[in-house]
């Protein structure tokens, strides 16, 4: 849950370049791809690729490469069981990361967060906005970001009040709960909006 953010998430547009998550690298020399261009296959780990609307330049992509980012995206276009298949594509991730296996129980729940809200984020995305497009999730440090597009117009929010006896209405509740911060990025003129959030390893 974040304690820092002065406003509450919404649609603030595309994230400027260099802000958390705008541009990402990861490992050169096995390709790059570009954000909504088609995807060879269900994982680009290692490719030098961006998570927000502008594309890095090669000299960021290197930076951000040396720094250690990771980036891997699924397409889901033509696949059928989205949520378990986003569940075992982030978990493959977390493992090629090092977040599991765990050796503690904090890091266990730090693992098991981020596969709750992949699980609630493109559950959302199946409920409010006809299934999902894609799904990019990145390793930068201490800090995990997942990001789920669609092309729903829709605005996701927290139920307010939360009840938590009341069936269903809980998936953004739980996402801003576990999550450092989260919120909707939309491109002006273009159809459907990228839902991202970021979780935290333990300290």
């Amino acid at each position: 849950m974040s304690t820092t953010r002065p406003y509450s998430p919404g649609d603030r547009g595309p994230e400027p370049s260099g802000a958390s998550g705008a541009s990402e690298g990861g490992v050169p020399g096995t390709g790059d791809a570009e954000r909504g261009a088609p995807a060879a296959g269900t994982s680009d780990e290692g490719a030098v690729s961006s998570l927000g609307p502008d594309r890095p330049s090669a000299a960021e992509a290197a930076a951000k490469a040396s720094a250690g980012r990771q980036v891997r995206r699924l397409d889901f276009e033509g696949q059928s069981g989205v949520v378990p298949l986003a569940r075992d594509f982030a978990r493959q991730a977390l493992y090629a990361w090092g977040w599991l296996p765990a050796a503690t129980a904090d890091q266990r729940a730090a693992a098991e967060d981020v596969l709750l809200v992949v699980s609630e984020l493109v559950t959302n995305a199946c409920l409010h906005a006809e299934g999902p497009d894609e799904m990019w999730i990145a390793c930068d440090n201490k800090v995990i970001r997942v990001e789920v597009s669609d092309k729903g117009n829709g605005q996701p929010a927290p139920r307010t009040p939360h009840r938590a006896a009341r069936p269903g209405g809980h998936g953004m509740f739980i996402v801003q709960r576990l999550c450092l911060d989260w919120g909707v990025m939309r491109t002006p003129g273009v159809a459907g909006k990228t839902v991202w959030a970021e979780l935290g390893a333990p300290a």
